[in-house]
């Protein structure tokens, strides 16, 4: 275990399976928080909100499997989403189940989800930031052609060269990600580097996500999307759940959120409007009030 300048301290944590996930966390006392990221990301995000918590709360935020220094399987099945939140779920044990709270974003609220659903005892509260619930995703996939279009970039990453693509140039095809989305006022050349670092480790990994989910837009009427079945039963979160959604996610669209409370019974849903789909990074201090109300934390 080490501890980097700025009390940041890394270790890995040895899963079954032989899966390890690369892991970055502060604070030693108080309540419990995971903080889980998404795509193209990295652990690395949460570190100022790990900082501002770790006086008052222990904050562990993981690489997730075929990110930055965690264990990447070649092979896309085993990127499957259970198998994603089971190596979640595995964490959150050897931290001490339950933990207070966890917090997820983009496909991190993927795996969010799954665990509300299958293994609520895992966890007393769920923060989701900008992640669609997946029988929302699903409806709006089949029905909606803007949140198709929308989601179209998706089936670009589930090619077998979207790697080598994304890599190509300076990582060409990956700054849009961000800058198409809000990512000027943000991005500097500091963060661009962190970023560089992160994306070093291979990116054949957070491409299979894509590869082995079925929610992806429709290409064909055999997709596997138009088929799929997600009886309520399976998706239903039983924990107490706030959304916090920036209104200017032009991936993610307001329609995701329509009907939310079916599945999601005790929700507690904030709209932000201007924020985008990179809330973490345009507003830092909006999502950290929040981690601290939902916990009753002092500011």
């Amino acid at each position: 275990m080490s501890a980097p300048p700025g009390g940041i301290e890394t270790f890995d944590a040895l899963l079954p399976q032989g899966i390890r996930l690369a892991c970055r966390a502060a604070g030693t006392a108080g309540p419990r928080v995971m903080l889980l990221h998404g795509f193209p990301e990295a652990a690395f995000v949460w570190d100022g909100v790990s900082q501002a918590l770790s006086s008052v709360a222990r904050a562990v935020a993981p690489n997730l499997r075929g990110y930055a220094g965690s264990s990447a399987p070649t092979e896309p099945s085993a990127y499957r989403p259970r198998l994603l939140a089971d190596d979640v779920a595995a964490l959150i044990e050897q931290m001490g189940a339950p933990i207070d709270l966890l917090v997820a974003h983009d496909w991190g609220g993927a795996l969010a989800w799954n665990l509300a659903a299958r293994q609520p005892a895992l966890f007393k509260q769920l923060l989701i930031i900008n992640a669609p619930h997946p029988a929302t995703f699903l409806r709006e996939l089949r029905d909606n052609p803007a949140q198709r279009a929308a989601s179209a970039y998706m089936n670009f990453l589930a090619r077998p060269d979207a790697a080598a693509l994304l890599a190509a140039n300076d990582y060409a095809r990956l700054w849009p990600f961000f800058t198409g989305m809000g990512g000027t006022g943000w991005l500097d050349d500091a963060l661009r580097d962190r970023y560089r670092q992160a994306w070093a480790h291979g990116l054949a990994g957070p491409a299979a996500w894509y590869q082995a989910s079925p929610l992806r837009p429709p290409l064909a009427a055999s997709d596997a999307v138009m088929t799929l079945q997600l009886p309520d039963d399976t998706v239903t979160s039983r924990v107490p759940t706030t959304v916090l959604w920036g209104e200017g996610d032009t991936a993610l669209l307001p329609g995701l959120l329509d009907g939310l409370e079916r599945w999601v019974p005790r929700l507690r849903l904030l709209r932000v409007p201007g924020a985008t789909h990179w809330m973490l990074h345009e507003q830092p201090q909006r999502v950290l009030d929040e981690i601290r109300h939902i916990l009753n934390l002092p500011g």
